[in-house]
């Protein structure tokens, strides 16, 4: 693999880092793919996706939602399509336990819609995890347990051999405790902080998860892949998603999934890229809330979709409607250049980008294909009634004549618009 490096450069600079004080990227985790296929591929289909807004989007909250607010919540994403939705960690508060609860036990929860429980790999809490979930559906039970060098070194001093028995042993209790209850049950393990964990050691981890439970055809397992602090360029994530897949046993009893965080602002590069590199599924929030920088936005996935004709599976007809009811939920606002729900987004202020949108738009005719220069999809798609172009005094003869007649109808000569 070839690496862009300024060592050639060393100038002194007040903008350097202090010597010493970061480390360049473990090599040990960057994967020497030389017949990787991912970047020749192009995304053809929907992957699975899973909602993580009431667990990892709501904890990222300032002020966590009410039971009252996650159950609103809960229905915007039926409503979208969401097939999984991780409804919460219901084994860490008294808030996620009453809400687990109240899907259960008001049969809030379709037939067609899979929900997720979080859990870390410790008996205890698997033990409360079933206790809230007795008497639901089908239910995805995700298990996780920190695998990086500095969780296992730095926080939880374990060994490698004994971070796999505990991932092993949670894996197993699962199991007994879904007999036990007679809950059908569809494990997901995540070994956490995998970015930031040796490949080899990854695989073992996950192989070992995938031998305990022992999935086939018709009773799947999911691994979770997450980048739970984004330490490297996309590529290389999607080198370690590739390498993965052709690594795990029994894979095609498997669902590769992905969890991009957005710590180096690649997430939405680093989902997409993963899904050319055999990823199957993906784990994100609505308009990236999340820790931190937030997790993968899984409204622009889906409407990069959408704009290349692939159905994102996700309904967003009415974005502006979704949004308002985000906000009022999260109590956190959409940034303006959001590239789909940003009220900027759809604007163009430049004479330049105004003449020619005018000139594609003034040609257009119903039922041709989307081609207009600088607006990369037609925003009443999604239920943005939109004006293009706006006034300001960077804007030329062609954005004034096309508001006047867009907005006015009236049609100026040309040999008026210059005045």
């Amino acid at each position: 693999m070839s690496v862009v490096s300024s060592t050639e450069c060393k100038k002194a600079s007040v903008t350097a880092p202090p010597e010493g004080k970061y480390h360049p990227y473990n090599r040990s985790f960057v994967t020497d793919l030389p017949d990787r296929t991912w970047p020749s591929k192009t995304i053809e289909a929907a992957p699975d996706w899973c909602s993580v807004d009431l667990r990892d989007g709501n904890q990222a909250l300032p002020n966590p939602m009410t039971v009252a607010q996650k159950l609103g919540f809960f229905d915007l994403l039926k409503e979208i399509g969401f097939k999984q939705i991780e409804i919460g960690y219901p084994s860490a508060s008294k808030p996620e336990l009453e809400f687990t609860r109240a899907l259960i036990e008001d049969r809030r929860i379709p037939g067609d819609v899979t929900p997720q429980v979080l859990i870390a790999a410790r008996p205890d809490l698997i033990a409360k995890t079933f206790e809230a979930i007795v008497g639901g559906p089908q239910t995805i039970v995700h298990i996780y347990n920190s695998t990086s060098v500095t969780q296992r070194e730095r926080v939880y001093r374990m060994s490698k051999d004994a971070t796999i028995a505990r991932a092993v042993e949670a894996t197993a209790l699962v199991r007994q405790l879904a007999d036990r209850a007679d809950l059908p049950v569809i494990l997901q393990y995540s070994p956490e902080s995998f970015t930031g964990t040796e490949r080899e050691f990854a695989r073992d981890i996950c192989n070992a998860v995938i031998q305990q439970w022992s999935p086939s055809a018709d009773r799947k397992m999911i691994i979770n892949l997450p980048s739970t602090v984004e330490m490297a360029t996309p590529n290389v994530y999607a080198d370690q998603i590739e390498w993965m897949s052709r690594s795990l046993h029994m894979r095609a009893n498997v669902v590769l999934s992905v969890h991009p965080h957005n710590d180096r602002g690649t997430a939405i590069a680093a989902a997409e890229m993963a899904q050319l590199a055999g990823a199957q599924r993906i784990e994100g929030t609505l308009f990236g809330n999340g820790e931190r920088a937030g997790n993968v936005d899984l409204v622009v996935l889906a409407l990069n979709l959408y704009t290349k004709g692939i159905d994102p599976m996700l309904d967003f007809r009415d974005l502006p409607g979704i949004q308002r009811i985000y906000e009022e939920l999260t109590d956190r606002t959409v940034p303006e250049r959001h590239c789909y729900a940003g009220e900027l987004a759809t604007k163009a202020f430049s004479g330049t980008h105004q003449a020619a949108i005018r000139s594609c738009l003034d040609v257009r005719q119903p039922g041709d294909p989307w081609d207009v220069a600088y607006l990369s999809m037609d925003f009443e798609d999604i239920g943005r009634k939109y004006d293009p172009i706006a006034i300001n005094s960077q804007s030329g003869k062609n954005g004034v004549a096309y508001a006047l007649g867009h907005n006015f109808g009236l049609e100026v000569p040309k040999k008026m618009e210059g005045e």
